[in-house]
């Protein structure tokens, strides 16, 4: 007989009150991860994540996708060329 384990999903609010508990020291992760009901190591995965997505707080901006950057633009530059053929035409007919 297999038991279904039970997941449970978590806020983006709630996994950062546990990781900037965890960063004070004040408790250990057993008692962290008692006080949440929590298993210690999903609070270190939670702080590794968060340290390591940290720089980007600082960073000179947003950190963006070059290929999606690229397809937006491209999309663009289409619309920009249909809506000139538009306006011409539209001033040749009321010329």
């Amino acid at each position: 007989m297999t038991t279904k384990k039970n997941y449970r999903k978590h806020t983006a609010a709630f996994k950062t009150r546990v990781v900037l508990e965890a960063l004070k020291e004040r408790e250990t992760l057993s008692e962290l991860a008692q006080r949440f009901q929590l298993h210690p190591t999903q609070i270190s995965t939670w702080k590794k994540e968060f340290l390591e997505g940290a720089e980007q707080v600082f960073g000179d901006g947003p950190v963006v996708d070059a290929k999606a950057h690229e397809q937006e633009k491209a999309q663009l530059h289409q619309q920009i060329g249909e809506l000139t053929v538009t306006v011409n035409w539209l001033k040749k007919k009321l010329l």
